[in-house]
């Protein structure tokens, strides 16, 4: 692409999420260079770039650690590790900066990874449609090779490993089993196996609460118009201070499934800093996030958000943890609502996790496929106390829970009416 493509100043970018691993690609090219006496006669590489005098070309490595991007011109671009990556805010760049390119091309390489929201589940949801539906032509300018493992349990099965792994006559297979089988008994080395070995999403190895299969596996569709003067219960969960608000009504529907109906909202601040912005505004834009002005979300607007919906569904009860709650659980209490508050331990929420967990096991929780819903599922990171109670965290500073804490609050009373339904409910009895 630099020097064979009759491309007269190209531009090659090898990239990556970070300056060391950019670096990688490219120190690898300059070996190459080097090992080869016919390269070697036509490029000229230094540590900072590998020349092409002939067309007044040139590689260099960047990650997205460089501020600024704009301006490349890139003829071809290659994101090293694209699993890494959190936002597109380095491949935005990139592609921007071919229009005045009359061949350019654009490659990602990377195994699987544990970041299950960003670019990468995007290009893989993108590539299986495509390879799904052939006959619709979908995306003809972009080839899709997705090697990977069909089911986590085919990595018992060295004669599979194949499928994840195309150069497979190559490796030292022996010597793979026999570490395979020494390290699948530690959980962070095995999810190293899953993501790295096999191609699969995984963060088994830090207790994750749900697999992006699981979460995917809740697409069902319910009218929201049906839910109108049915019982729910709330739940709310506020942010300290510039961050996340979310609050929620969860429906108990009469095949033992529930229906969480749910609204985050964000100041204009939190917005402003974002890493990926364009995320946001998508919420935004389905109607699931307001963006408010100020730097903070006034507590006001979960309290219209609850009034407003009393209008069209029995709201039951709110449940609420009563850190930073005290003034709007008062607004709620005069309105009318009764309200109740969660104790945010693992004797008090254990439960409620756990049975929550078996729906979504089951594909039995409905949010008419709530893409910020979606996000909130696969920041959880799971904790457990030496009783084998279950509490939810997160992952990390940025990947945010706010919207499942509000429907697990809501969720200790569902779970309740729930199990009354099932011992209330009919009964029939097949006839001898």
């Amino acid at each position: 692409m630099a020097g064979f493509d009759g491309e007269q100043g190209a531009n090659v970018y090898f990239l990556a999420n970070s300056q060391k691993q950019s670096s990688l690609l490219f120190e690898e090219s300059k070996a190459m260079i080097d090992a080869s006496p016919y390269l070697s006669d036509r490029f000229d590489a230094t540590r900072s770039e590998i020349r092409f005098p002939k067309t007044n070309s040139k590689i260099v490595n960047m990650s997205a650690e460089k501020n600024n991007k704009d301006g490349e011109n890139v003829h071809f671009a290659v994101f090293d590790e694209i699993h890494e990556y959190e936002d597109y805010a380095l491949i935005n760049v990139m592609k921007r900066s071919r229009g005045m390119r009359k061949q350019p091309l654009i490659v990602y390489i990377t195994t699987a990874g544990y970041i299950l929201d960003g670019p990468l589940m995007d290009f893989v949801e993108n590539g299986q449609d495509c390879l799904n539906d052939l006959d619709d032509n979908t995306d003809e300018r972009t080839f899709y090779f997705i090697a990977k493992l069909d089911r986590p349990e085919e990595m018992n099965d060295p004669e599979m490993w194949v499928k994840a792994n195309p150069n497979f006559g190559l490796m030292g297979v022996p010597d793979m089993i026999q570490d395979f089988k020494k390290d699948r008994k530690n959980p962070s080395e095995l999810a190293d196996w899953v993501t790295k070995q096999f191609n699969i999403f995984s963060d088994i190895g830090e207790m994750s609460f749900l697999t992006m299969d699981t979460i995917k596996k809740n697409n069902k569709t319910f009218p929201i118009e049906n839910l109108a003067g049915r019982d729910c219960v709330g739940g709310y969960d506020l942010s300290e201070t510039e961050d996340f608000t979310s609050a929620c009504l969860e429906f108990p529907l009469d095949d033992g499934s529930v229906f969480i109906l749910e609204h985050t909202w964000i100041p204009q601040k939190r917005l402003d800093r974002a890493k990926n912005p364009e995320r946001i505004k998508e919420w935004r834009d389905d109607g699931e996030l307001t963006v408010v002005p100020g730097d903070y979300v006034k507590y006001e607007y979960v309290f219209d958000w609850f009034t407003n919906l009393s209008n069209k569904y029995q709201i039951v009860e709110i449940k609420f943890d009563r850190a930073k709650a005290f003034g709007l659980n008062k607004m709620l209490e005069e309105y009318g609502f009764e309200t109740n508050y969660v104790i945010q331990g693992f004797t008090s929420l254990g439960g409620a996790m756990q049975d929550l967990k078996q729906l979504l096991l089951d594909g039995n929780v409905i949010t008419n496929n709530s893409k910020i819903w979606s996000w909130y599922l696969s920041n959880i990171h799971l904790r457990k106390d030496r009783n084998d109670n279950w509490m939810p965290e997160k992952q990390s500073m940025s990947r945010k829970i706010d919207g499942f804490a509000a429907a697990l609050d809501a969720h200790v009373r569902v779970m309740e009416m729930l199990s009354t339904t099932a011992q209330t409910g009919d009964i029939g009895f097949m006839p001898w």
